[in-house]
């Protein structure tokens, strides 16, 4: 391992030999022209694995979920979201810019969304309120520290949107699989799109996927290519994905029992952060502190880094490059931090 123990982010992770191995001798062709072997046995795993008819290899998650949101809406439309929302919060008004549409935001404070809030916001339609297209979830929710849906509230939601479309941010959807015992394809099962990062948790440079019908992904095809995302021979790229598919899904539990370990010590030594060790269930830990800047100093000095989501909030997320060395590491710093709460 690194001197460094890396805690930013998931997407860190360097690929395993097994994928640099897969990427040198992949076969590939023109994905333009839809010729690369690699790449369609790509997309049909990932289709496979989230129960959907097709799906499509494009350069990041968030190219993923704006091409969703400008297949799903027109120009004006409303979008039901979370208001701590990856494509609210963290992809910088791309969903304003790329598909001219608003949002309108729910609580998500528990990383789940409220059945009776978004009936509530779409009786509106009938008093000249700009009219709902898409309902977007995300699941696990990043901003609630790695939150996943019940099964209960993720139908009752469903039955709310009967009507909208339904887009699934699954960046680390096998995250919320491993972690509840329910299939991806089970979780996406409500949801007309849904898409995976494939450079996270699984540990694959670039990439992500997105599924769903075969006519929506015959126009996502065209929407990537106006978004510039049309590779060519992504066969290289797409033999890591495969192996992060095959290899990766079920090594995600160590990751999070790794980040309950150090949700419990960070409990233990910042016990006013908001952070609990029986809440943390997959692998985000976010902590809530009034001097973050001192608290990451102090991190980096002793060679562990974090990173923050928000004003006064410090995220960790253990991930495939990080052992149990390298958590007792940053416990060790965390526990001598200089925590102001």
């Amino acid at each position: 391992m690194d001197s460094i123990v890396d805690l930013r982010s998931d997407t860190v992770t360097r690929p395993s030999a097994a994928m640099r191995e897969a990427m040198a001798t992949a076969v590939v062709g023109d994905d333009g022209f839809g010729e690369d072997p690699t790449v369609r046995a790509l997309e049909a795993r990932y289709a496979a694995l989230v129960g959907k008819e097709a799906a499509i290899f494009v350069p990041s998650g968030v190219m993923a979920n704006q091409i969703a949101i400008r297949v799903h809406t027109r120009p004006g439309d409303v979008v039901l979201a979370g208001r701590r929302a990856h494509v609210v919060l963290y992809e910088m008004g791309a969903a304003g810019r790329n598909a001219s549409v608003q949002f309108a935001t729910l609580d998500d404070s528990d990383g789940m969304l409220d059945a009776a809030e978004i009936t509530a916001q779409r009786a509106g339609e009938a008093h000249h309120h700009a009219a709902a297209s898409l309902l977007c979830m995300e699941n696990s929710s990043m901003a609630a520290g790695g939150a996943i849906w019940t099964r209960d509230r993720l139908m009752a939601v469903a039955d709310a949107a009967t009507g909208l479309k339904i887009h699934l941010d699954g960046a680390r959807l096998f995250n919320a699989s491993v972690a509840s015992g329910i299939s991806p394809a089970e979780l996406a099962a409500p949801a007309d799109s849904v898409m995976s990062c494939l450079s996270k948790g699984l540990g694959a440079p670039v990439g992500s996927m997105l599924a769903g019908s075969a006519a929506f992904i015959a126009e996502s095809g065209v929407e990537r290519k106006r978004l510039g995302g049309a590779m060519r021979q992504a066969g290289i790229l797409a033999a890591a994905g495969l192996i992060g598919l095959e290899q990766g899904i079920d090594r995600l539990a160590e990751d999070h029992r790794r980040a309950t370990y150090l949700a419990e010590a960070i409990e233990a030594a910042w016990p006013t952060a908001g952070v609990s060790a029986d809440a943390t269930a997959t692998n985000l830990v976010v902590a809530h502190l009034d001097n973050t800047d001192a608290v990451l100093a102090h991190l980096a000095a002793h060679g562990v880094l974090a990173d923050t989501i928000a004003p006064r909030q410090l995220r960790f997320v253990t991930h495939l490059d990080v052992d149990d060395a390298g958590i007792e590491r940053a416990v060790a710093a965390i526990e001598t931090a200089p925590v102001r709460r």
